[in-house]
């Protein structure tokens, strides 16, 4: 009988960090869509270490100008720039706080990032809504879900798009405007474990979705019958369990870039640390998860696993996967088991990396949850 090998914990260092951070940067992507790539150097030139409160400070420093501009522009009557000196701030803050507010520091960089996108938000037609779903949960737990509506103008009930993202980006972090101009009532939200979730990513967290189906159901307003979710990077997960576990409530269902079952597995938990995602993947997806350490994940993360859980044996809605086939983040292998479990499902993967974002992405996801929500 052999023994499982000893998995080894893999530290990124601050240079290597900064290396994938900036490239990143230059592109603007997550988490950086509203910030410049020369004044990320500039920060990142004079961050010593990657202390969590150092890292918060740095950054939210970076967005004290803007924080300024956006006063300025706010008393001078000038709507147009207050939204865009809102948003600048708000993505200096969100990478401050990034990846996850699991420090003083990055707590409050959260709350301060949220201040601004909502400050933002009400220069949107209509302006964004912010709204609490109750929620019964057990003793600790939170009592209410949060979420971002957007609704747009008009008689009847609107057909909704619920959108998630993973460990590291949250429901600010949802950029739902092609739905919402395309007559979709929209609404982001916080998937189980991170940001105001109620509830820490557990075997059942998928039950914190009952109140969000529960509240769409007082609604007038939006059609509780022609529901559309998708989740994003770590939200794949639950969009796939939800998928199968609230088919009845749901038209359709995408996962975009998630896991299912290899992810959690000793094997991939050890090469992925040498993945494309520029921080320590174990340790934020374990915070999601209501643990704590690398060793914690490596431990707990098998029982996480929807093979495992039986999940994947069930029926399920109409659901979509895409991904990247060099996904370094979590293997295309858990995409697969998806397509060769239970009920006959949809997938287009593309020869990139992480989440398979290419021009064509976000096409065809539109093309297919329109097909669904709209017959």
């Amino acid at each position: 009988m052999t023994s499982t090998p000893a998995i080894k914990r893999y530290v990124r260092p601050l240079a290597e960090v900064r290396a994938l951070m900036l490239e990143r940067a230059r592109e603007n992507r997550n988490p950086f869509d509203y910030t410049r790539a020369d004044e990320v150097e500039r920060v990142f030139a004079r961050l010593t270490s990657l202390d969590r409160d150092e890292w918060a400070a740095a950054f939210t420093e970076a967005a004290q100008p803007y924080q300024e501009a956006a006063r300025r522009a706010e008393a001078a009557g000038d709507g147009k720039a207050a939204r865009e000196a809102h948003l600048a701030a708000y993505g200096y803050t969100r990478v401050a706080r990034y990846p996850a507010p699991n420090s003083p520091g990055k707590q409050e960089a959260y709350r301060v990032s949220q201040a601004h996108y909502m400050a933002a938000g009400k220069y949107l037609d209509p302006p964004l809504e912010r709204v609490e779903m109750p929620f019964r949960g057990r003793p600790g737990e939170g009592d209410q879900v949060i979420g971002l509506l957007r609704r747009p103008s008009g008689p009847g009930a609107t057909p909704t798009v619920i959108s998630w993202g993973g460990i590291d980006s949250f429901k600010e972090e949802r950029r739902l405007d092609s739905f919402f101009d395309a007559g979709f009532a929209t609404l982001a939200i916080d998937m189980p474990g991170v940001a105001d979730a109620p509830v820490a990513g557990s075997e059942d967290g998928e039950r914190m979705f009952d109140a969000v189906f529960d509240w769409i159901g007082t609604r007038a307003d939006l059609a509780a019958d022609r529901v559309g979710v998708i989740g994003g990077s770590t939200g794949g997960y639950w969009a796939a369990k939800i998928a199968h576990t609230h088919r009845d409530r749901i038209r359709a269902a995408i996962n975009q870039g998630g896991c299912a079952h290899y992810a959690f597995q000793p094997t991939w938990i050890e090469h992925s640390q040498h993945g494309e995602y520029p921080f320590q993947l174990a340790e934020t997806l374990a915070c999601a998860f209501g643990l704590s350490t690398f060793d914690e994940w490596v431990a707990n993360a098998p029982r996480f696993s929807l093979l495992n859980q039986g999940i994947l044996y069930q029926p399920c809605a109409p659901l979509l996967c895409i991904n990247g086939i060099r996904d370094s983040v979590f293997p295309i292998a858990d995409n697969y088991l998806l397509l060769e479990h239970g009920d006959t499902k949809t997938a287009r993967f593309f020869n990139v990396g992480h989440m398979g974002h290419t021009p064509q992405t976000g096409p065809i996801i539109m093309s297919w949850l329109t097909a669904r929500l709209r017959g």
